[in-house]
């Protein structure tokens, strides 16, 4: 959830710890640190807010000298978000400091200990009694700051991804992690490493990373080979893989754009087309996939597909929960990861778990992946980013191949889960006969089709912003639809509720008249997703029903339409294509509402209050 950046090497550390806390901050930016080691003195500086707020702290008080540092962007857990409570965090003798991501869950048992020892303490943070946990056992056992974290993980319950320095070895890191992620970036002949959440902050010094798996720590240690072991058991790890990053600097960035989510909107045609590239030869009939090819009997032989997820990805795979029950014929359902793992499931060996993520490290996700395997189940994993902790875990998988998301509330995280599930679905219904062969080209004809409608979507920006001016002051919002795009109707809530703070509810619309109808008046906006597709002409008696009660009404509609076009108050028009792809385009034009009307409103759309891209604590 927070973002962890480090360096140790030749070059200056603050420039580079400084422009990776920036590539970082959608992990977290309730508060922000930094310390550095210039030979001599451990110089560190903190505060509330942004980086840019850190930034003009530092110019003010620290010496920013030295080849060693750390520092930190922070998405509150322990502690309201302050100046005290940021990170990095001093041990009582200021001998050794940390930064940490991830909850000490028996934090307050081991404070309760220290404090009868001695210690005092200056913040609400688990993270400072853990840098202190870690110097008592230093000094109790006469030991190596290597060895005294070790020891300390051993009796610390939780998740972290944490990076500690001392004093007494000017020359190394000790890095750890448990169910948040850390990756470390190799230079040539081990001159210098980087350390961070995940490998943005440092592309364009090396391609070469190395990534931590739950239960293991590291030592970087300059001119030496990076060491592994394993925090429990002290075993050494002796097969470290070194990843080849794909990443790009033009792709962290905004490219123009006045927001990385307008960038990323924007994307989206390029992005469904790389997650179908290669997999998708629709002029020879063919599905290719990999992880599915080489483990279809468990799919075509599966009781039913459980689906896990959480926020936007849940939705996408409510979306395929349809595409599979429909085309497939496998019954389907869709859990959250965070209710999923609490609540005993009832898992077998024929069940099939897929699990979608577009960081690869979603906390509850994750949970469930591991309680699934423990069950028997095979499970499959949706992610985006490559070598993520649910990628590396999963039995097969997908990737999406959607690039970085750097925007807080995903888009093309969403279009290009739905598509690589369009795969799974289409392949696996033609496996099983359940589809015939004119209608699986059709299928796959139509999907070549899908980014160009996308672009054409995305020319009726202008239209959107208009109507985005007309109620961007409104508290509430109403979002409905049917079938294939009921789900599209709770994603389109979820970004107007993340971005602009705006309430809003989604719902299917037959149960509108179950309760929501009662919030129906002359200032109650209601967004239908009405495409000539599915129960088209149930949808229109819900919209007849809300404009008898004076409701306002913004229809998302197939092109060309007559008869919702003369009710709604506004229309938006999406291309035709088939029912079980509509979802890919009526999800564009609710992106951009909820877009400009965060903007109107003056929200910070990238980083908007109290979230966070990745959840990596429970």
């Amino acid at each position: 959830m927070c973002g962890i950046t480090g360096y140790i090497g030749y070059r200056e550390a603050y420039p580079i710890i400084v422009q990776g806390l920036q590539r970082l901050e959608y992990r977290g930016y309730d508060s922000a640190g930094v310390v550095l080691y210039n030979g001599e003195h451990i110089n560190l500086a903190k505060t509330k807010g942004k980086v840019s707020d850190l930034e003009k702290i530092v110019t003010d008080t620290l010496d920013k000298s030295g080849n060693i540092g750390f520092g930190h962007t922070r998405w509150a857990t322990h502690g309201v978000p302050n100046h005290v409570n940021s990170h990095p965090h001093l041990s009582q003798s200021e001998n050794l400091v940390i930064v940490h991501n991830g909850i000490i869950e028996n934090y307050s048992t081991l404070k309760k200990e220290l404090i009868s020892r001695g210690y005092t303490f200056q913040s609400d943070t688990d993270t400072e009694v853990l840098i202190n946990f870690i110097e008592e056992i230093k000094l109790q056992e006469q030991c190596k700051l290597g060895k005294a974290v070790q020891l300390a993980l051993k009796q610390v319950v939780g998740a972290y991804a944490i990076l500690v320095f001392d004093k007494e070895k000017p020359n190394e890191l000790v890095i750890a992690r448990l169910g948040s992620p850390i990756a470390i970036g190799i230079g040539d002949d081990n001159s210098e490493f980087f350390i961070a959440s995940d490998a943005t902050p440092f592309i364009e010094y090396t391609k070469n990373a190395i990534y931590l798996e739950d239960g293991e720590m590291a030592i970087a240690k300059l001119g030496r080979e990076i060491r592994i072991r394993n925090i429990h058991d002290d075993s050494r790890v002796e097969a470290v893989k070194t990843h080849q990053l794909q990443l790009s600097l033009e792709q962290i960035e905004k490219g123009g754009y006045d927001h990385f989510m307008l960038k990323e909107i924007h994307e989206q045609p390029t992005a469904v087309i790389d997650t179908y590239r290669g997999r998708l030869l629709a002029n020879k009939g063919l599905i290719k996939m990999s992880g599915l090819d080489d483990n279809i009997e468990r799919f075509i032989n599966a009781n039913r597909i459980i689906i896990v997820a959480c926020g936007t990805s849940w939705h996408a795979g409510l979306v395929a929960e349809y595409l599979f029950e429909d085309i497939a014929r496998i019954p389907v359902e869709v859990e959250y990861g965070s209710e999923f793992r609490y609540r005993n499931p009832i898992i077998t060996e024929k069940d099939v778990v897929i699990a979608i993520s577009q960081s690869g490290e979603t906390a509850d996700t994750l949970a469930a992946v591991k309680l699934a395997k423990e069950k028997g189940a095979f499970v499959f994993g949706i992610c985006n980013v490559v070598g993520s902790s649910i990628a590396r875990e999963v039995h097969a998988g997908g990737y999406t191949h959607a690039g970085p998301e750097i925007g807080v509330a995903s888009t093309k995280a969403f279009t290009t889960q739905i598509t690589l599930l369009t795969l799974l679905a289409l392949k696996l219904g033609k496996a099983k006969g359940n589809i015939s062969t004119p209608n699986y080209q059709t299928y796959l004809q139509e999907l070549i089709q899908i980014p160009s409608k996308i672009e054409t979507l995305l020319e009726s920006d202008t239209l959107v912003k208009n109507i985005a001016s007309v109620y961007k002051s409104v508290p509430n919002f109403l979002y409905l639809g049917r079938g294939y795009n009921f789900p599209v109707a709770l994603e389109g809530a979820l970004k107007l509720k993340e971005i602009s703070y705006i309430h809003a509810e989604g719902y299917p619309a037959a149960e509108m008249k179950h309760g929501p109808i009662a919030l129906i008046d002359e200032k109650m906006p209601v967004v239908v997703i009405a495409t000539r597709k599915g129960h088209y002409e149930k949808v229109v008696s819900n919209i007849q029903e809300i404009k008898s009660r004076k409701g306002q009404i913004i229809a998302v509609v197939t092109k060309d339409d007559a008869t919702v076009k003369q009710i709604a108050d506004y229309s938006i028009e999406v291309p035709e294509t088939l029912e079980a792809f509509t979802p890919l385009l009526t999800t564009i034009p609710l992106q951009l509402l909820s877009y400009h009307i965060a903007v109107m409103r003056g929200c910070n759309v990238d980083q908007p209050r109290n979230l966070a891209k990745s959840v990596t604590v429970e």
